[in-house]
């Protein structure tokens, strides 16, 4: 028996109407077209679907059985065809992030909130832990943006510019760099420096600053959570170098003290990594609009 999903909705159309004038109208169809594939149907069955004879017009007991299929596989198929309308039209659709950047959760849960409330049928997800192999996972489709603030040169990804910040130096108010007014590279030879625990190659401190000047601080101590770091620092136990943007809650606490490093601010771009082919659907092009604007508000308060 070869069945389509027009017969089944036949079956239940018939069904609901309790006649094929009325069963042709909500189908949009002729009762003589309907009529027929009612025939063929049949002739396919070699039984009776219908009881012609009773008024409204009654499913037999097979065609009972074939109602009772089409109630079940027919709105899992309705509920198909309106995912995949959302899709077209770039209502729902996948968000997996992957960030080279701890610090990065101050502002990004902020920009996600706003997100989720605009794109609520968008799976957002968050894969700290392919962190240091983002790029080939976004390449292979595990995830579908990092936040990257080192863009590389690769076919068919794309680096969307979210905004600019400053390295910053900060340190407890007992420490003597608080006398300075700003933090070379020398200054950390006798420091410990307190930061998150990836590569140095992933650290501004490390690539602006203490490589290229080839100065080793005294010590380095490797702190997960940015109010952990916070805490040390403030109780004099090292000094760190962290975003500016993390930095807003502490530059009116009297125990720190926040500095540029170098004499000429040291300026760095944060990137949301995509590949190409996404960049421009609606609920992404959203997002990084957001990327933009709101860790900005965090930078000036």
């Amino acid at each position: 028996m070869y069945l389509e999903f027009r017969h089944l909705r036949t079956i239940r159309a018939i069904h609901q109407a309790g006649g094929l004038a009325r069963a042709a109208d909500m189908l949009n169809m002729t009762q003589s077209a309907l009529s027929h594939q009612v025939k063929g149907l049949e002739d396919q069955a070699g039984m009776e679907l219908f009881v012609r004879r009773s008024k409204p017009m009654k499913l037999s007991a097979a065609g009972l059985r074939m109602l009772r299929l089409a109630e079940r596989i027919i709105p899992e198929l309705d509920a198909l065809e309106e995912e995949f309308r959302a899709l077209r039209s770039g209502k729902t659709g996948r968000l997996h992030i992957a960030i080279e950047c701890h610090a990065c959760f101050d502002w990004l849960f902020p920009v996600l909130e706003q997100f989720r409330h605009a794109w609520p049928e968008v799976d957002v997800d968050i894969r700290a832990g392919l962190a240091f192999d983002a790029f080939p996972a976004l390449l292979r489709e595990e995830v579908d943006l990092v936040i990257s603030s080192d863009p590389v040169n690769l076919s068919g990804v794309v680096f969307n510019p979210l905004f600019d910040y400053h390295p910053t130096f900060v340190a407890s108010r007992q420490n003597p760099l608080a006398q300075k007014d700003w933090i070379g590279a020398e200054d950390f030879r006798d420091q410990t420096l307190i930061t998150y625990p990836v590569s140095r190659d992933k650290l501004d401190v490390f690539t602006e600053l203490l490589t290229p000047a080839k100065v080793e601080p005294r010590g380095q101590r490797p702190v997960e959570l940015t109010a952990v770091i916070l805490m040390l620092v403030g109780s004099n136990r090292g000094v760190s170098v962290l975003p500016d943007w993390v930095l807003r809650e502490v530059r009116s606490n009297a125990d720190y003290v926040t500095r540029p490093l170098g004499p000429q601010t040291i300026t760095k771009r944060l990137y949301a990594a995509t590949r190409e082919e996404d960049a421009t659907k609606p609920f992404m092009a959203h997002f990084l609009r957001l990327g933009r604007s709101e860790p900005v508000k965090l930078q000036r308060s």
